[in-house]
């Protein structure tokens, strides 16, 4: 994250709930790919003033949400590569990937099974 902040300017805040120890290299990589691509997308098209980072980990998953808060994009509706490659690694683990603009930014949810 150090590295992003830097590089972008933009600061990034995280909180973790829960603890995702047991999971499968699989998921973690798909967790980890997802939180490097959604940040890549926030530096190449959102005017964010700041991203906040969420993983919350229970018995049946991870969710990880990546929000950029700021001023919305308005040609960013949310259908480039990176998005489809994300939403493919979910499904590949039965996990889902949600991408939507909102009123302040963008956000990017996956959901994986533990």
């Amino acid at each position: 994250m150090a590295d992003f902040e830097r590089d972008s300017g933009v600061p990034v805040s995280i909180a973790i709930a829960g603890d995702p120890g047991d999971l499968n290299p699989d998921a973690r990589l798909t967790l980890f790919r997802t939180a490097q691509e959604a940040l890549t997308n926030v530096r190449k098209h959102a005017r964010a003033e700041r991203v906040e980072l969420q993983l919350v980990c229970d018995a049946a998953g991870v969710k990880l949400r990546v929000e950029d808060f700021g001023d919305p994009s308005a040609d960013d509706d949310g259908a480039g590569y990176g998005l489809t490659g994300m939403r493919e690694r979910a499904e590949l683990l039965g996990g889902t990937l949600a991408a939507t603009p909102t009123d302040a930014g963008f956000r990017v949810e996956l959901w994986v099974p533990a």
